[in-house]
């Protein structure tokens, strides 16, 4: 099979047992990788209503068929679970190698169920499984189980997936860390690796990996070589050279980067204060040497050198956009030392620092209203514009000290804990929102709050460039559907096959048809296209609708719409009509307006759907 090792591993570690099934090769064309093939597997082997945290919850490592076949930016990988903060579908992406070197140890997948009695790693070297004991990594930063792994398998280049303190005290907001700097962060995966005693995923190996026509997929490279060199050269010039980072003060300018816990404006921080936290300013002082995931022509990371008071900085991964937003102007922080040690601290403890910094942003305008004392915040007197509390608050939560272990949960957990600080809130499903405002994109509070992942900014729909659409397009809000289910539809397509965000700019549009070709020999016609990503659309959902969910428990924040309007700023008087935008989108691909089922008919319409249509309609398959 052409792109694919052809293989799965399901590892018990209960009673460190392991099988291998073949991939059969009408669920890769149906399904594709990464988070629609994992939902597949999830769907087929977790039981509904499985708790999060028990032996019988599944959690899949899963490449796309891009990964370690050179094809141009497909170097991500997917983590698939149940969420602990929405009890609810789970994926999360990461880049780096460790997607190719999986591929490259046999298996296209990787999927755990199990507690194990004692700290366990599991080693997958060419196809063969071992359990190891990692009682003396517990507890154990990401840099140093790293360094300690690889001096035990002897072997520096082994793929290692793996979590930090974070995931072993079972923190909503662990990530699961590869290449010491890249991480699988969003919802809580790392917490369920956590809770199996599984502190990392080891992985070695040289099978060989076959594409189905090895020049045409030189020739599609070659092309999007020339795209991005051509067209998009500024846009590939800029992220080469600073990564995405270098749009951090145009992005909170324009209104698309969050300011003071989102209820702020740009013009709280002054120019010199927003452009300290930028690639362009940082890279000057501290950048060492660059970084490139995994058949990436842009090479949008770098590692820095920081000289720090505190912290050995002197081999540190760049901050992304992201991160700079949330320890950046979410909190007013312009100091990028403290910046880069909150980088720093959240990559070494496994945190995902959207919700990290999110869940700091929350605690500091609940604490601004007067609803947290002093003595709540164990004496530091947490505000805005005061980077070092910021740092001391994030110091709690990676050495779980005092408040620390509550807000490791997140933002939603906390003040369900303390029961206060709920208009403060910024979340979909629990989630804490990333540093794209839907007041300026209006299209992302769809996609916020009806995405199976909740709070994602990578997740297809209007998407992010929405915002750059005049006022007449994006603040209307009754034609919307068409447009929305193509960027799902591309979105998911991307995401499965193994390709990175950056495809946005990097490949021309659709160019994942030609690459699918090339690498797998499948050949998508349009209709195929629209169909495949409905399709992987479809099985993400349908996991949450086995679990009971419907359109009426999906939760946003009012103040990401809007409610109320901000006063000052780019986003001044915006109320964002996310029903209708949701209406639009179900109506569009055939679903029940109201409550998000998928039909039966429209189940069978996308082929492969099988197990869904028997779990979801029971007792029509009786009759």
């Amino acid at each position: 099979m052409f792109g694919y090792a052809g293989k799965l591993l399901f590892v018990n570690l209960t009673d460190k047992t392991y099988s291998i099934e073949e991939l059969p090769e009408e669920v890769a064309r149906n399904f594709i990788g990464g988070p629609a093939l994992g939902a597949k597997i999830l769907f087929d082997h977790m039981p509904a209503h499985t708790p999060v945290f028990a032996p019988e919850s599944m959690i899949g490592f899963v490449t796309g068929p891009t990964n370690g076949n050179a094809a141009f930016l497909g170097g991500r990988y997917t983590v698939v679970s149940k969420s602990p903060v929405t009890d609810g579908w789970n994926d999360s992406s990461s880049g780096g190698n460790f997607g190719a070197r999986l591929k490259k140890a046999g298996f296209d997948g990787v999927f755990v169920t199990g507690i194990s009695e004692t700290p366990v790693y599991v080693f997958v070297d060419n196809g063969k499984v071992e359990f190891r004991d990692a009682s003396r990594l517990w507890g154990m930063t990401t840099m140093q189980t790293e360094k300690a792994i690889w001096e035990e398998v002897g072997d520096n280049k082994a793929g290692i997936a793996l979590i930090g303190p974070a995931g072993e005290h079972l923190s909503y907001m662990a990530a699961i860390m590869n290449d010491s700097h890249r991480a699988a962060g969003r919802g809580g995966s790392g917490a369920v690796m956590g809770s199996k005693k599984l502190k990392a995923l080891v992985v070695r190996g040289s099978v060989p990996l076959e594409v189905a026509d090895k020049a045409k997929l030189v020739q599609v490279n070659k092309d999007t070589n020339e795209w991005m060199h051509g067209p998009v050269q500024p846009v590939f010039d800029l992220f080469t050279h600073y990564g995405t980072g270098g749009s951090y003060d145009s992005s909170v300018l324009s209104g698309d980067g969050g300011v003071r816990n989102w209820r702020g404006s740009a013009g709280e921080l002054t120019e010199e204060q927003l452009s300290a936290l930028t690639s362009q300013v940082m890279d000057k002082l501290y950048r060492k040497k660059k970084f490139a995931c995994n058949a990436c022509p842009v090479g949008c990371g770098a590692i820095y050198s920081v000289k720090s008071e505190k912290y050995d900085l002197s081999e540190t991964g760049r901050p992304e956009y992201e991160t700079m937003g949330m320890f950046g102007s979410i909190m007013l922080c312009s100091d990028p030392v403290i910046l880069n040690e909150c980088n720093y601290l959240c990559n070494e403890y496994g945190l995902d620092t959207i919700s990290a910094g999110a869940t700091i942003a929350w605690l500091a305008d609940a604490h601004e209203h007067g609803e947290f004392t002093l003595e709540e915040l164990d004496g530091v007197d947490l505000k805005f514009g005061d980077p070092v509390a910021m740092r001391t608050m994030l110091e709690k939560m990676c050495f779980y000290e005092g408040i620390g272990k509550i807000l490791l949960n997140g933002s939603r957990y906390a003040a369900r804990h303390f029961g206060k600080g709920f208009d403060c809130l910024a979340e979909a499903g629990g989630i804490e929102l990333p540093q794209h405002d839907g007041r300026w994109s209006t299209g992302l509070t769809r996609t916020y709050k009806y995405d199976p992942t909740p709070g994602r900014h990578v997740k297809g729909g209007l998407s992010i460039h929405y915002g750059n659409e005049p006022p007449e397009v994006r603040f209307n809000y009754t034609n919307t559907g068409e447009r929305d289910v193509r960027g799902v539809v591309d979105q998911e397509i991307i995401n499965a096959a193994g390709f990175c965000t950056m495809t946005d700019f990097g490949h021309p549009a659709r160019q994942y048809v030609n690459y699918l070709d090339a690498v797998c020999g499948y050949r998508y016609t349009e209709e195929e296209v629209e169909k495949l990503g409905s399709r992987l659309f479809a099985m993400r959902h349908a996991f949450n609708l086995r679990e009971g969910f419907r359109r009426k428990d999906a939760t946003l924040s009012p103040r990401m719409e809007g409610r109320p309007p901000l006063t000052e700023g780019p986003n001044a008087g915006v109320t964002v009509d996310t029903e209708m935008l949701a209406d639009n989108f179900y109506r569009t691909l055939g679903w029940d307006v109201e409550t998000g089922m998928i039909p039966k008919e429209v189940l069978e319409s996308y082929g492969g759907m099988e197990t869904v249509i028997q779990a979801l309609y029971p007792e029509e398959q009786a009759v």
